[in-house]
């Protein structure tokens, strides 16, 4: 397959990929996604020709089943691992790491010669979690996550953009004299389904992608510096005629000022293997419609850096559902028979005076006390001059209507009164039961989205792997906040996965968490160190470093138990008599001991 590479051939590109999106479905992912959106935010009587006569009430159920469920799935603070395959894990290989470790506790660079062993990958892939961790506050991974999960329920696919900004301040220097700035580190953004065109539309895997087109809303000035920089033509860019490609998430990305010039970009991403066949490389250019921003340049990694998040997965589809689509209908039932009843309501409390105005055609009001003169009555009775006209009785099927849906819309969708919080807590422990059972059928999207964030590790430590060069990593642990050396070149050929392990979420409260532990402890039925590793996170300051205090006891324990083992087996008859003497005694002595169990007694 040929890869094109003009301006002109790549919007063609675009804009195919656009048409194929706007016939997905009822209307296309481009106005559905409107829809979707305006309908989560409380927006739902939109176009409707209802006049203002009456009061349009809503019942915004969307919104909660959203908000239910994008803060369970992203609930639990998760943290990366990172692994290096063929690299083993052994109670051998973990006392070596503590011997490289004080060397870096030092200031020592361990690792500059040879070819890296299993410690120093084990070493630096253990440093590579941590940094995966200070480097997601940097770039407030969280909340990008947290985007990602919002836009994918209301359009079904959202994407995070990971890229080299050459432009980032590091702090660090390249030189021990520090005149020589380190610029230039990973940067991310989440990208709205409306902006990621793909290559093959029907093929789910990313990686295995022909090409992926981004598209971007810039101002003109900021794409014409770019393109200098690039030592491009800046006069060939020209802005974008009566926004010709706007096409932003959401209804206000078309609301543009007039008077702001802007112009889409494109960047095109795509693989090119060598002769074989066997090896590639990932290469990008930036264009305009008619104007080359950056020319192709090769990015220096091996994946594709855009992940991607699908709420629901359809076959033989890049792209994913919304369940949101699916909800509108009921929505727009609950908000028809709720103002239906809130007008009803109205006329039926507020019953109409009827006025013979042969007899009376004065003011009417209802202020206490009010005197009526009536004039020319008659014999006619006053009921026949004036009355109240009592309204038809009001049925309350409305009312039960719209609880009934709303309920079964919300069970249906997962969101049940246990799960929402909706329910007297006397029994903690069924309450837990009932939230737990009622959140597995999220679990399959929860693991999705476990793999989703392992995506984004991954295309991360491929930057690390292949553009940082020789720098620190930082690392903040029990030790403080540290430096350690990082030098890529010798890491490149690692095959390194990521694993998220989840900590623990917000299902259960605190109180009854910590209630459970510390009657497991009292009744001696879990370690302090179990007891530590699972109270609720931030209870206690520093609790990692209370868990490795426990650690090292329970090591020096074990050590010493080992050296009385071996004191026994070699000395019986000193053995015996030390077990004789006073404890005071005897630990004066395990000081003295030296680990092959010699003492004189």
């Amino acid at each position: 397959m040929s890869i094109k590479l003009e301006p002109k051939q790549i919007f063609d590109e675009y804009k195919a990929g656009n048409e194929y999106k706007a016939s997905i479905g009822d209307k296309g992912i481009f106005e559905q996604s409107k829809i979707n959106e305006r309908f989560y935010v409380g927006d739902q009587w939109f176009g409707a020709q209802a006049g203002n006569s009456r009061p349009l009430v809503r019942r915004n159920i969307i919104k909660r089943i959203g908000e239910y469920k994008i803060s369970t799935i992203g609930s639990a603070p998760l943290a990366v691992n990172f692994t290096a395959d063929g690299v083993p894990d052994t109670v051998e290989l973990e006392k070596s790491k503590k011997e490289v470790n004080n060397q870096l506790l030092k200031g020592e660079d361990p690792f500059t010669e040879g070819t890296p062993d299993a410690v120093e990958t084990s070493v630096i892939m253990s440093a590579m979690s941590e940094y995966f961790a200070s480097s997601s506050e940097r770039l407030k991974f969280n909340e990008l996550c947290e985007e990602a999960l919002r836009d994918a329920f209301i359009s079904g696919t959202s994407f995070i953009y990971t890229y080299w900004d050459s432009d980032i301040l590091t702090g660090l220097y390249a030189d021990e004299a520090q005149k020589t700035q380190l610029k230039g580190d990973v940067a991310c953004e989440v990208i709205n389904v409306e902006n990621v065109n793909l290559g093959d539309p029907n093929n789910d895997d990313i990686q295995s992608q022909p090409y992926i087109i981004i598209s971007q809303r810039k101002p003109l000035s900021d794409v014409k510096r770019e393109a200098k920089r690039n030592r491009q033509k800046a006069e060939e860019i020209k802005a974008d005629e009566a926004n010709t490609y706007l096409i932003n998430g959401g209804d206000r990305g078309e609301a543009e000022p007039q008077d702001s010039k802007r112009v889409t970009v494109l960047t095109k991403l795509w693989k090119e293997y060598d002769q074989n066949g066997q090896t590639f490389k990932i290469y990008g250019i930036r264009v305009t419609e008619n104007a080359v921003i950056r020319p192709k340049w090769d990015l220096k990694i091996t994946l594709y850096p855009i992940a991607k998040f699908c709420w629901e997965r359809r076959k033989s589809s890049a792209y994913g559902d919304s369940e949101v689509t699916y909800l509108i209908p009921n929505q727009i039932a609950i908000n028809r028979a709720l103002t239906a009843a809130v007008w009803a309501t109205m006329n039926a409390g507020m019953p109409k005076l009827a006025v013979n105005t042969d007899a009376y055609d004065g003011p009417i009001n209802n202020d206490p006390g009010q005197i009526l003169r009536l004039n020319n009555i008659g014999e006619r009775s006053v009921d026949n001059v004036i009355k109240y006209l009592q309204p038809p009785a009001f049925a309350g099927a409305f009312e039960g209507l719209v609880n009934d849906i709303a309920a079964n819309t919300l069970t249906d969708s997962g969101a049940t009164d246990a799960a929402l919080g909706n329910i007297r807590p006397e029994n903690a422990t069924a309450i837990i039961q009932t939230r737990e059972a009622a959140l597995q059928p999220l679990q399959v999207t929860q693991n999705r989205y476990y793999a989703f964030v392992e995506e984004c590790a991954r295309i991360r430590a491929d930057f690390w792997l292949n553009l940082y060069g020789d720098r620190s990593l930082k690392v903040v642990d029990r030790n403080g906040t540290r430096y350690i050396p990082f030098h890529a070149d010798r890491y490149k050929k690692l095959v390194i996965n990521a694993k998220v392990d989840v900590g623990a979420s917000t299902l259960w409260s605190e109180s009854v968490v910590i209630s459970t532990l510390d009657s497991l402890l009292v009744n001696n039925r879990i370690t302090f160190q179990q007891y530590l590793e699972r109270l609720p996170k931030g209870l206690i300051p520093d609790v990692t470093g209370l868990i490795e205090d426990q650690k090292q006891i329970a090591q020096a324990t074990d050590d010493q138990n080992a050296m009385m083992q071996k004191f026994a087996e070699q000395y019986p008859e000193q053995y015996a008599k030390f077990m004789e003497l006073p404890p005071e005694e005897q630990q004066a002595m395990l000081q003295q001991m030296n680990f092959n169990g010699e003492a004189s007694i």
